[in-house]
């Protein structure tokens, strides 16, 4: 189905103090996408959708379009604050909010914020929904059942500490992933790592230099192999075609507990052959990958913001171990003939380059990915463009642009924000077989 577009100019909008967000009289929106402010195509532009957030942008002043001219202004008025969205989930975003930043700016906390205007009775913003899978549509979660559903499950396995951490993430931080696992649907996250071997500047569990604040705690120890495989099990053996996925936000790379996942996988096989097991990663260990595959892992996600390995490594900043190894890490699965995606961390002016394009290219036929993760990069953007090689970040050609033409040098390939269970991508591959 089309989406809409909007029938007037598309206006700046901007925040008072009292909160209020209003839209201005004549200056029209305005977006980054890696270089100066410039105006936004109507195949950019998306209603907002359903379940966004809006963010004020504090200490930062916001930057319209003269209609006149075409001018870049940044609106002199002190009460005006700059305004952004965070796209809900399934949603990737196309370009950055234009604002001046202004002396003693904090740095903003980890989301994805992309440009927001006002037209035609409504919010607009720029993007489009990469995944039409549902399972976490906020409409879709009713606290007073989550609450309910939490105090049950506790009380069926009160000292399983993968439960105890899944609840502070469901009732505490709104993880729609672990809320679904005390529903009893779709994918159930996996906690098991306390640290890890990345440094990532976006980390949302680790932040030491007090920069900004994680927005999560980390599961306090490692839990017990039986622990893992009890609730994976109960997970799988009760939600048709359901998930169970190592590796999350809460967390450090799983990787980490070398004999701890094969182990527990192990004892996942050994009790169901149900359901998909997933770990999400860095992708740091191709020999840890490669014990689980032997236990009975069906599918792998490797975080990644680049296909380039000076990008890659200005935001991992990796400790003992190298993009090289992320690169072997699929080809293990490729071995193995497991499903293979990446999260790919998108950053507008940095991923819609023709380098990145041509790296990413080059990293397909290597690994013969089956699926890429369109997901945001949750990241004051102005902090994200310093830290990475002089260069790198510039305008792009736009996202819309970039993935129509990684589609046009893959047909196969597909686009997402969720992990698929097998059932899924069996389905895909029987239809790449038979094109």
């Amino acid at each position: 189905m089309a989406l809409a577009r909007p029938k007037e100019p598309v206006r700046m909008v901007y925040a008072r103090p009292d909160g209020s967000i209003l839209d201005h009289p004549s200056l029209l929106l305005a977006g980054v996408g890696g270089g100066a402010p410039r105006p936004v195509r109507d195949d950019e532009l998306i209603p907002l959708p359903r379940g966004s957030d809006l963010f004020l942008l504090p200490k930062r002043r916001p930057i319209g379009l003269d209609p006149s001219n075409g001018a870049a202004i940044s609106w002199d008025d002190e009460d005006a604050t700059a305004v952004a969205a965070f796209l809900a989930p399934a949603w990737t975003m196309f370009l950055h909010p234009a604002y001046q930043t202004l002396d003693e700016a904090p740095a903003l906390p980890l989301f994805a914020y992309s440009a927001l205007g006002f037209a035609d009775g409504r919010f607009w913003a720029t993007g489009t929904r990469v995944d039409e899978d549902i399972r976490q549509d906020p409409w879709r979660f009713d606290a007073t059942r989550v609450e309910k559903q939490v105090a049950r499950r506790l009380a069926g396995s009160p000292e399983n500490l993968v439960v105890q951490q899944l609840e502070q993430c469901a009732l505490q931080y709104g993880c729609r992933a672990a809320q679904n696992f005390f529903i009893g649907r779709h994918e159930a996250p996996i906690p098991t790592s306390v640290a890890c071997n990345s440094k990532c500047i976006g980390c949302i569990s680790l932040q030491p230099d007090g920069e900004f604040r994680a927005s999560h705690d980390r599961i306090r120890r490692a839990p017990r192999p039986d622990e893992i495989a009890d609730m994976a099990v109960a997970h799988i053996e009760r939600v048709p075609e359901g998930v169970v996925s190592f590796g999350q936000g809460c967390e450090g790379e799983p990787l980490l507990g070398r004999d701890l996942l094969p182990e527990a996988v192990k004892q996942i096989r050994a009790r169901t052959s149900r359901g998909t097991v997933n770990v999400n990663t860095n992708g740091s260990l191709p020999n840890v990958v490669d014990a689980m595959c032997r236990a009975g892992l069906d599918a792998i996600r490797v975080s990644m913001n680049s296909a380039r390995d000076p990008v890659y490594t200005a935001y991992y900043r990796p400790k003992k171990y190298t993009f090289d190894d992320v690169r072997e890490t699929l080809r293990v699965m490729r071995r193995h003939d497991r499903f293979r995606s990446i999260n790919y961390l998108v950053f507008p002016g940095v991923t819609d380059t023709d380098d990145e394009l041509d790296a990413i290219s080059s990293f397909i036929e290597d690994s013969d990915l089956d699926l890429i993760q369109m997901r945001n990069l949750n990241i004051d953007p102005e902090l994200y463009r310093a830290r990475l090689p002089q260069g790198t970040a510039r305008e792009g050609f736009g996202m819309g642009v970039f993935m129509r033409r990684l589609q046009e040098r893959f047909p196969h390939l597909h686009y997402g924000y969720f992990n698929p269970s097998k059932e899924t991508y069996a389905r895909w591959r029987s239809q790449r077989a038979t094109c």
